[in-house]
């Protein structure tokens, strides 16, 4: 009999990622061995493993791995790995980008609603028994700014469109995409910034783009813009947030990610005027784990066969 090879799953919810393994027709070919992740692996199976999916690991795992040649992260955004003193320099990292496609764009489309439209303060004004008219802003015809084309920008892009709105936005590589008006370099993100209605943030977190969104970006913008951050906390300088907010500079923000989270009880956030706090809803989904567990089988088959796998990360981009 061929020699299986060693997979280890570090996570608390497993059966998705088995289903979706023998599903796949690879369950003769693997022996796989799951760790929830309050417990650490065994020597043994430090010793063993080939293959490891994880949201994260601590330092002094992977170098205690020696048979180790691919790490499967759960999670589209990598900075955790990266930030590792010991992360070997030969272990391929992929991510689990687009993922969050299923849930993200609508949550997304549900924070443009809330900003234009008086639902929230027809609901508060119902507790009050007030009946206060209030002119709901149409989307139709705004611009939408997207800083991060990828997968969940573009499905973000087309429901944009179907509303009627504008889109553009910025691209690593850009190129022609359906439902985007333009698509432009980095290095054009100041004119992205001057058009935008609303501007959505779904950058990576990388050295370039922390705290990319500060007091002389935000002057760029309209003093009518909404900011939507679903992208990383790293990429705003609070303190200058929200005093662009204060000073009327932009209109608000609706920010569903943060340096820390969960966000501080004393973080300014919370009472800030014009900014709107969640819980970091846009990508978590009921089902997650089947898109990710899909994303998994299907790399494992490709490591296999020795293929190329899917959404490798580039460690010098940082995503």
């Amino acid at each position: 009999m061929a020699t299986r090879t060693e997979v280890l799953l570090w996570t608390d919810s497993a059966v998705a990622y088995l289903d979706a393994v023998a599903a796949a027709g690879l369950a003769d070919q693997v022996k796989i061995e799951t760790v929830p992740r309050k417990e650490k692996p065994s020597a043994d199976q430090l010793a063993k493993t080939e293959a490891l999916m994880a949201a994260l690991v601590p330092p002094g795992l992977l170098p205690a791995m020696p048979k180790l040649r691919w790490a499967q992260a759960m999670t589209a955004g990598v900075e955790g790995w990266l930030a590792l003193p010991d992360l070997p320099a030969n272990l391929t990292l992929t991510c689990a980008r687009g993922t969050h496609r299923e849930s993200m764009p609508e949550n997304i489309l549900g924070a443009l609603f809330y900003v234009a439209k008086p639902y929230a303060i027809a609901a508060e004004n119902q507790k009050r028994g007030q009946w206060v008219h209030a002119a709901a802003q149409p989307l139709t015809g705004k611009t939408l700014g997207i800083l991060g084309l990828g997968a969940v920008g573009q499905d973000v892009a087309r429901l944009a469109s179907a509303l009627g709105m504008r889109v553009i936005g910025t691209r690593r590589r850009p190129a022609p995409m359906p439902h985007v008006a333009e698509v432009l370099p980095p290095e054009r993100t100041p004119e992205v910034l001057a058009q935008s209605d609303f501007l959505l943030l779904l950058l990576p977190a990388t050295p370039e783009t922390d705290n990319f969104i500060n007091a002389e970006r935000l002057s760029r913008m309209k003093p009518g813009a909404w900011l939507l951050n679903f992208g990383r906390g790293h990429l705003i300088k609070d303190d200058d947030l929200i005093a662009a907010v204060k000073a009327k500079k932009i209109a608000g923000a609706v920010l569903d990610v943060f340096r820390k989270e969960p966000l501080p009880a004393d973080h300014p956030f919370w009472k800030a005027e014009g900014i709107i706090v969640l819980p970091h809803i846009g990508g978590p989904h009921p089902e997650r784990d089947r898109f990710v567990a899909r994303l998994f089988a299907d790399n494992l088959g490709r490591f296999l066969r020795h293929e190329p796998l899917q959404h490798v990360v580039d460690r010098r981009a940082g995503y």
